[in-house]
């Protein structure tokens, strides 16, 4: 049985549509199906939304109210869940990471190691490499291992809780999804949390900075514009918090139960 993704699909301007339109035959020859959460900003994007329906390699999962980021990706992933086999492999990711992994020189990088995923792999988180976080700005590497460190020493295990690409069994993500309860970014850690006794790692190159390739600017001068950047500070700081509360609190929710 072929994998199946999972990704949320905000497009407003139709960027990532193009994108999408050129890697469809490396996913359809490596995947069996893209399973697609819709935000009610995508609506207005009828013929990117008809081209979607119109073909069965998508399934697409839409909303009937505005949602937070975190509830969204619940809501996405609990369909998914619902929907697959429970033996399937789905992979949790996002289009601009897909469409740069595979449309830059990763791409033979990121389908060998989709193609050699097994059931026993999984769950499994890729991580970003050390040279991968190389390519981020470095306020980005700095904020997101603040996470990373106090997960290890609350937990002893070095793990990207701000993940970018995991792979999880529908069945597994069946299981996790009621447990996680955050409706804002840190839900993903929530997961995380939920899956750690059983999660396994792989660093990966192929999940260097996709924004420079998205957007045609130099790599170097946006990395530098970011890191300058107040406000991407206080974007990264948004999630960053959450996380580090919501590890705290579960970390002493388990320390609870296991002394009762």
């Amino acid at each position: 049985m072929k994998p199946a993704l999972s990704f949320p699909y905000s497009d407003p301007d139709g960027t990532m549509f193009r994108h999408l339109q050129m890697i469809l035959p490396d996913l359809k020859r490596h995947f069996e199906c893209a399973y697609i959460g819709l935000p009610l900003s995508m609506l207005p994007q009828v013929e990117p939304i008809r081209q979607l329906q119109a073909d069965d390699f998508f399934q697409i999962f839409t909303v009937e109210r505005e949602m937070q980021v975190g509830e969204f990706f619940t809501h996405l992933y609990q369909c998914t869940a619902q929907t697959a086999n429970p033996q399937q492999i789905i992979h949790l990711c996002y289009p601009d990471r897909l469409a740069f992994a595979l449309e830059s020189d990763y791409r033979d990088a990121f389908l060998a190691d989709i193609e050699a995923l097994s059931v026993g792999d999984v769950p499994l988180i890729f991580q970003r490499s050390w040279l991968a976080w190389e390519t981020h700005p470095q306020n980005y590497y700095e904020l997101e291992g603040i996470v990373t460190t106090v997960g290890c020493n609350l937990f002893g295990r070095e793990l990207d809780y701000a993940w970018c690409h995991i792979a999880v069994q529908a069945g597994q993500l069946r299981e996790v999804m009621p447990l996680v309860k955050n409706h804002d970014l840190s839900m993903v850690a929530e997961m995380i949390f939920y899956m750690q006794s059983d999660i396994k790692t792989r660093d990966v190159d192929w999940l260097a900075w996709e924004d420079p390739f998205l957007c045609g600017r130099d790599d170097h001068e946006l990395k530098r514009e970011r890191e300058n950047s107040l406000l991407e500070t206080q974007k990264r700081l948004k999630y960053v918090l959450p996380m580090i509360e919501t590890l705290t609190r579960l970390s002493k929710t388990a320390r609870n139960e296991v002394g009762n």
